[in-house]
Order: C-alpha cells, then structure tokens, then sequence
C-alpha cells in the first residue's frame, strides 16, 4: 500500500492507473475470451481505489475506473463516433464514483473483519446498482455487463437460468472483493475465505438443483450470412446474394430460414416485385423465410428497422418493429442538443422510428418464434417476456458489418448464450457478415460459428425445451437484493449519524471541578 501511495503521488499519474485498471475487465470479453480473468481483473482497482488518501480521491479513482472500463468494453465504436465515445465515456464513468467511495469505505485503512465481510456484499449490489442505471437504452444499453463475460462457463450459465446475467455480474464482483481482500487485509482473510467457499457452494448448487430444460422436439433453421459482396452499398447487389444463398437450401427439409438486420433495404409493401421472390424461396425451402426491413414505411411516415415473416403466399402480416434503438447509431439523443455528433462520426443522419410492442410469431410446423433485433439481444428482460408469451424460439437478427475488424461480432454473438440459458429456449443469431450462432436451451454452441469471412446459408438442428426457468419465473431478483442492501446500508449509515448528532461534541477541556456543590476556584 506504501508503494502504492508513492508511485502514484501525482494526481494525473494516479488517474491514468485507475483508467488502466478499469480497462483490465475488457480482456475476459471476445474477442480474448479470457473469461477466467474476470475473477480478478477488479483487484487492482480495488486496491487503488482502497489506498486513496481522501474520500474525494476515492471517488475519482472510480470515476476514471469507470471511463477506462467503458471506453475499452466500447472501444469498437471508436471509427464511427470517434472523440465522442471519450465524452460518453467520461460521463458514464461517473457512475463508478460512488462505487470507489464504498470502496475506500469498508476496505480503506486497517478494516476490521466485520466491515470486510459487509464489503463483500455491498460492493457487488453497488456494481449492480451501476449495471441497472447505465442498461437504460438511453445510456448505451447493457453492452459490457461483467457477467456476460461467462457466457461459455457450464456453471455459470446454470447460474444465469437461476439469476440471469445480474447474479453472474454479482458473483464474479464478489470473488474480487474476496481477492483482494486476502490480498491486503491479513485480519480479514476468514470472511474472504468464506465468501469464496459460498460462492463455490452456490455454484455447485445450481449445477445440481436448478432445473434442466426439459428437451421435447427439434426444429432445422437456415441461417443466411451473404457476407461482404461487392457493391455493398447496393441493398439490390445484397438481396441477390441472399435470394441466391437461399434458393441451395431447397430439399433440405428446413422449418425456417432467417435473414439478418437490414437484409432487406426496401419497403415490401411498396416493391411487390422483392415480396415475391422472397414467397417463391419459400415454396422452393418449404419453409417461412424471416426477413429484416430497414427502410422508410409507405404506411407511416419515418424509417424503421422490422422482422418480416414471409410465407409461401407473401407476407403472413406478422411484423416486428424494433423497439430500443442504438444511440447515436441509430437515433441521436437530444438532437437539438446532439446533433452535431453526425459532423465528427457515422451517428444517425435521421432518426428511425420505434415499434410499441414485441411479438411472438407462428411459423408453421407449431414453432413460435420470438424475434429481437440487434442492439435488443442484450437486454436480458427482453428475451425473458417473449419465453412469457410463449415463445419456443428466440431469434436475433444483427448486421455487424461495421465493425468487421473489432472484438464487437464476437462479443455480440456471445449474448445469445446467456438469452438461452437465461430462458430455457434456444436462440439462433444470425448476421449479414458474421458472427453469426445457435445456441441450445441450456446456452450451449451448436455447431461452429460463422465468422466474420463466411457467406453461406448453413442449417442447424436446434432442440427445442419448453418449461420455466427460475428467471423466467422470478425475474430480476438479485437486482431486487443488491437495492435492499443498499437501502439497509443507508438505513445503518443514517442511524450511526443521527447518533452522533445526537451525542453532541465532545468537549475540548474538560469541565472544571465542584467542591460541595459550587465550582472550584483555579490554581493560581
């Protein structure tokens, strides 16, 4: 800790190390995949955080904690808002500052063993309480969420059936509380301990109680990835390359073929010839194709972003317009105030419009399909209210085209592991350039990837589950928990003031003493 405090004298210097420390959780993420890293990637921000001479230092080594975290989990978005992803970055990373103040708090000083143990569930609900301010889509959604980190560790997607995403978040936060813990509190080494030994315990216990997806049937899905073609910027050069990618799937015995984000770039209503062809490749597939419209509406005004099911005969009328919409991607927040972000980056020259509700579709074969558009697949409580409605089949539809040569297709088609494990449903990703995935109801791969140089129509054999997994049922309960423990930290903090106010200060002298009831005259 002395070290420490010497190396990092200078305020500039210190912020830098605690941006770098933030930045460190980036590499249990895809691309790296280092998920294992995950359970100690927060220590060095801990101890930083732990040293901080002052609580006002404590509170900005977590806030440029945070700006590193979310500048490096965003780094992809660098050439489309270049210097703006350092201002939302900026102003993201200020939900930390709370978080390194508790941090200093319970761990700062010489802590007893009493407030190790408190630091090891208030630290975790205090970093969920980040992860549920900063999911608000206005915010940027809940890209980057630490737990989303274990999307392919068998224990921890039992987990996510149990908790969903918020209690893996908790968990891996807990166990670096307890790391550093041991690391730097020789008295506190016991609680540290023990928390390590229940969270092993809680996970064992999920893997042997939580209920298993019950599988009842199996389904073959086309995913369609044309991948880069020439003339790209032709949504025509696009759609031949898909309707011919397609039209091989023919004989296969598929139950359904799914374009991804975008793959459509005009209105089916207003270009009757596209609606067509796409209702002549569902004869030749036998199967419902499910498309996706980005294109202005000639129903109503304004652009939106819509999965479209096409049968034999057209259109079936089964239509979803995508609800939470990419910040500046997609809209710009503010844009009277904004705006000027399309000057310095690829933001949204005009805003698309938003759907007002989801849908769970019937494509034949008595398979209902839930469909969520890009940017949606991370919202965990999305997927969970279309395995609600009765939803056998989850489906994200992506374009990562963008971002070719970033972590961010990688990253994206890991959410579909959790959505699955979360629900107990199977869920396909597909994408126009990859990465394109299936997973099974328990979260587990099926079958290889498709990168991000693949341009292939591939079928997958998806089993299908039906029942109710705990956070289906319960929703997000350890959100619930991390609130009542901050409540109840308040409540104690608030009581221990009002004590004191109450006590009154101590007195400087001491107060001069009585002989038989009257005051004692001063020694001269």
């Amino acid at each position: 800790m002395r070290t420490i405090d010497r190396r990092l004298t200078s305020p500039w210097r210190r912020s830098g190390a605690a941006a770098l420390a933030g930045a460190l959780p980036v590499l249990a993420f895809p691309a790296p995949s280092l998920w294992w890293f995950a359970y100690v990637a927060l220590v060095p921000w801990i101890l930083l955080a732990r040293s901080a001479p002052t609580a006002k230092r404590a509170a900005y080594d977590g806030w440029f904690g945070g700006f590193g975290f979310m500048v490096a989990v965003h780094h992809w978005l660098l050439p489309s808002l270049h210097v703006f992803i350092f201002l939302i970055g900026a102003l993201l990373g200020a939900l930390w500052a709370p978080w390194g103040l508790l941090v200093r708090r319970l761990l700062g000083g010489a802590p007893s063993p009493g407030r190790c143990a408190g630091a090891l569930l208030v630290l975790p609900s205090a970093w969920l309480l980040v992860e549920l301010v900063r999911s608000w889509q206005g915010l940027g959604g809940p890209w980057g969420m630490l737990g989303a980190s274990q999307w392919q560790v068998g224990p921890a997607l039992r987990l996510a059936s149990v908790g969903g995403v918020w209690l893996l978040s908790f968990l891996v936060v807990a166990v670096n509380v307890a790391a550093a813990v041991l690391m730097s509190v020789r008295e506190a080494r016991l609680p540290a301990v023990a928390s390590l030994l229940a969270t092993a315990a809680a996970t064992c216990a999920a893997w042997a109680w939580a209920p298993r997806p019950d599988v009842d049937g199996r389904v073959r899905v086309a995913v369609v990835q044309p991948g880069i073609v020439a003339g790209w910027g032709s949504s025509e050069q696009r759609f031949d390359r898909e309707e011919r990618l397609t039209r091989q799937l023919a004989g296969q015995g598929v139950d359904l073929v799914v374009w991804g984000e975008s793959s459509v770039g005009r209105d089916l209503a207003a270009r009757p010839d596209l609606a067509r062809r796409i209702a002549a490749l569902s004869r030749d597939t036998g199967a419902d194709v499910l498309v996706n419209v980005d294109a202005r509406r000639s129903d109503q005004p304004g652009i939106y972003k819509s999965s479209v099911l096409v049968g034999p005969d057209g259109p079936t009328g089964d239509r979803y317009d995508k609800m939470r919409l990419v910040p500046f991607g997609e809209y710009i927040p503010a844009r009277s105030v904004l705006g000027w972000a399309t000057s310095v980056g690829k933001a949204a020259g005009e805003d698309r419009r938003r759907g007002t509700e989801q849908v769970v579709m019937n494509v034949g074969h008595g398979l209902r399909i839930g469909p969520l558009i890009c940017f949606e697949t991370a919202f965990p409580d999305m997927s969970r209210h279309l395995a609600q409605d009765g939803a056998d089949l989850l489906l994200g539809q992506s374009s990562t085209s963008t971002f070719q040569g970033s972590w961010a297709p990688e990253q994206h088609a890991s959410l579909a592991a959790l959505r699955a494990a979360e629900t107990g449903r199977p869920m396909v990703h597909a994408t126009l350039t990859g990465v394109s995935a299936v997973y099974g109801p328990g979260g587990q791969r099926l079958g290889p990837w498709l990168g991000t140089d693949a341009d292939t129509a591939r079928v997958y054999d998806v089993p299908l589950a039906h029942g109710i997994t705990p956070y289906v049922r319960y929703g997000d309960w350890p959100v619930h928990g991390a609130l009542l423990v901050l409540a109840a930290l308040c409540a104690t903090e608030g009581v221990r003031a009002l004590r004191l106010r109450r006590s009154g200060p101590r007195p400087l002298v001491p107060p001069a003493r009585t002989v038989h009831g009257s005051p004692a005259r001063p020694a001269r």
